[in-house]
């Protein structure tokens, strides 16, 4: 099978697969994908969520300050013309 039980339930099997990934497996047999693999995985410490990169302050102000520029600039010749 290639594939070692890591743990066993009522509801579901975690096999550690050779590559080092994991497969869920309900209690009938099937193959448990998904969102609802995830989460089993995390509810058993076996994998942590990803961090989600937080942009900084400092350049997040500095791309709305360009914004607001770029959308003055758009405007302005648009309000000439239209005189």
């Amino acid at each position: 099978m290639g594939m070692k039980l890591i743990k066993k339930t009522a509801e579901y099997r975690i096999y550690q697969r050779r590559d080092e990934r994991y497969a869920v497996e309900s209690a009938h047999g099937k193959p448990v994908n998904g969102d609802e693999k995830v989460a089993i995985l995390l509810a058993e410490g076996l994998v942590t969520a990803p961090a989600v990169k937080q942009p900084e302050p400092e350049a997040a102000a500095e791309e709305a300050a360009a914004d607001e520029g770029a959308e003055a600039a758009e405007e302005a010749p648009a309000e000439d013309s239209a005189e």
